[in-house]
């Protein structure tokens, strides 16, 4: 091939717990909006975030599960920006002192078996859950459910070693089967409990710099995750090939249309 791919993957899975990251709020899926919400999940002045502890032993458990080290010290940090599904203008994550560093997970492909390294694993909070509709009188208008906010969260980030669209389906099935097998999530991809985002670069074959990284996000399925990773592997080296400059930016999938 003319060009050599390079695809990393991030993946947030929501724990499998019954109450939230930082508070005692309910996560149960399926309840009327904002019922759920309590005054830490929105960041009320004077509250205090207390972490829970059923969600750090899931991390824990999942970070044996593959093999990573376990960090006996870890701290969260305030990541700073705004955007409606998290109006208090910060995320609780963790930054430099994650949980779990390192792991790997094994898989067979048609091309036969892969072993995909695990950069780290981090606890942080979900942000609400935007619904966007349209109104009777013509008007799009976008509404805040608060009850996601605060619900437990494990990104889970691999090394850019992910080579084609099948290993990067193959992992996302994968990584699903070990958060059931372990207990440590649900990962209905459906009800959004697990999100794949995948970022996208090609370069030239023996080339040690990174080509232009494009994230892609809004893939729900492991079908989406393949057609996606795939069309943008075809887009970016169409527009290579044809001397056109990439930018570094982020997509959304399109199932419907097959685009990013």
């Amino acid at each position: 091939m003319a060009w050599e791919i390079v695809i990393g993957l991030e993946t947030h899975a929501q724990l499998s717990t019954e109450s939230k990251m930082f508070s005692g709020a309910s996560t149960a899926f399926g309840a009327p909006p904002n019922v759920q919400a309590s005054a830490v999940d929105i960041a009320l002045p004077g509250v205090l975030p207390v972490a829970n502890r059923g969600a750090v032993e899931r991390a824990l458990r999942f970070g044996l599960a593959v093999g990573a080290q376990i960090n006996r010290r870890s701290t969260f940090a305030r990541k700073n920006y705004f955007y409606p599904d998290l109006p208090k203008g910060y995320q609780i994550s963790q930054y430099d002192l994650p949980l779990v560093l390192g792991g790997s997970l094994a898989f067979e492909t048609s091309e036969g078996p892969v072993t995909i390294a695990i950069t780290r694993a981090h606890l942080e909070e979900d942000t609400a859950r935007l619904v966007h509709r349209r109104l009777d009188d013509g008007r799009d208008v976008s509404l805040v459910d608060y009850n996601r906010s605060g619900t437990p969260l494990m990104e889970i980030v691999t090394d850019p070693v992910v080579r084609t669209a099948e290993q990067a389906r193959r992992y996302a099935e994968e990584l699903r089967l070990l958060l059931v097998t372990i207990g440590a999530s649900d990962a209905a991809l459906e009800n959004g409990q697990m999100r794949v985002e995948a970022n996208v670069s090609l370069r030239r074959p023996g080339a040690a710099a990174f080509g232009t990284r494009v994230e892609v996000k809004n893939m729900n399925s492991f079908r989406s995750v393949e057609r996606a990773v795939a069309f943008e592997i075809e887009r970016q080296a169409k527009a290579l090939d044809a001397g056109e400059p990439l930018i570094q930016e982020t997509r959304g999938w399109d199932d419907d249309r097959g685009v990013t």
